[in-house]
C-alpha cells in the first residue's frame, strides 16, 4: 500500500510518486498548476498539522520554509535543529548562523532568497539533557517530499540551491553524490539552474579553526556560483 500524505485537498502517493486527488493520477503538468495556484501562507498552516510520519510526535512543531514568495533562489537543507523546533523557522541554529556569514561573503542577501529543509520536523536522540540530531530515514524524507515539491510549485525558483546529502538525495536520488558533484551546475528539471553544495553544519564538525575555515571558503566559492546568477 502506498503511503499517503494530504495537502489541503490534494493527495500524494509517494510510492507511486503522483499528486493528484482523482483517478487516474493528472500529469505532471496539471500537478505542478495545481500546486501552483496555492500560496506559502497556506501550506504552512496545513503543513503544521502533517502527520504523513512519526517525526512531529517527539518534534515542538513542524519547521516550514521561509522566504519571499517571489524569490529567485530557493535553498534546502536537511532538517530543522534544536534551535529551529523550538522558534519554528529555518536556518536560525548554529549551522544557520554559519550560512548566513557564507552568503553574506558571497554576496548574496538572504532576506531574497527562500530558505527550507527536506525534512519539516527535527529527528533528534537524547544524549542527557541535550537533543541531538539524528539523520531522516529515507522513508521519512519521501514522506514529507510532498511539502518540498508544493514549495517548489509555488516558489518557482530560477536557481536551486541544496545544501548536505539528505536535501540532494531527496531530490535528485539516492545515488546522487555531493562530494563529486558539488559546486557546479547540474542537469535537472527542478528549476532552471540547479546545484548542490555541502551543508553548513559539516563545518561545524570538523575538527580544527584551520579546517573550519578551509572548509567555509569552499562554501563560499560554491555560493558565489549561484550569486552570478541572481
Amino acid at each position: 500500500m502506498s503511503q499517503r500524505c494530504v495537502v489541503g485537498r490534494t493527495t500524494i502517493r509517494l510510492k507511486n510518486r503522483y499528486i493528484g486527488a482523482a483517478s487516474p493520477p493528472p500529469s505532471e503538468g496539471t500537478a505542478q498548476r495545481e500546486m501552483a495556484g496555492r500560496t506559502l501562507r497556506s501550506l504552512r498552516k496545513e503543513a503544521a498539522g502533517c502527520r504523513a510520519c512519526g517525526l512531529w510526535e517527539h518534534a515542538t512543531q513542524t519547521v516550514f520554509g521561509e522566504g519571499p514568495e517571489t524569490a529567485e533562489a530557493m535553498f534546502v537543507g536537511e532538517q530543522p535543529g534544536d534551535q529551529e523546533d523550538l522558534e519554528g523557522r529555518p536556518f536560525v541554529g548554529p549551522a544557520g548562523r554559519l550560512l548566513d556569514e557564507a552568503l553574506d561573503l558571497a554576496g548574496i542577501d538572504r532576506d531574497a532568497i527562500y530558505l527550507t529543509n527536506a525534512v519539516k520536523h527535527f529527528k533528534w536522540v537524547a544524549r542527557g539533557k541535550r537533543r541531538l540530531h539524528a539523520k531522516p530515514a529515507w522513508s521519512e524524507q519521501m514522506a514529507c517530499r510532498p511539502w518540498l515539491e508544493a514549495e517548489l510549485a509555488v516558489v518557482q525558483p530560477r536557481v536551486l540551491v541544496l545544501l548536505g546529502a539528505t536535501a540532494a538525495q531527496s531530490l535528485l536520488g539516492k545515488q546522487f553524490r555531493v562530494t563529486k558533484e558539488r559546486g557546479r551546475w547540474l542537469e535537472s528539471e527542478l528549476a532552471e539552474h540547479v546545484t548542490a553544495t555541502i551543508h553548513p553544519s559539516s563545518i561545524l564538525r570538523q575538527r580544527d579553526a584551520e579546517s573550519r575555515e578551509r572548509e567555509l571558503r569552499s562554501l563560499v566559492d560554491d555560493l558565489a556560483l549561484v550569486a552570478a546568477m541572481l
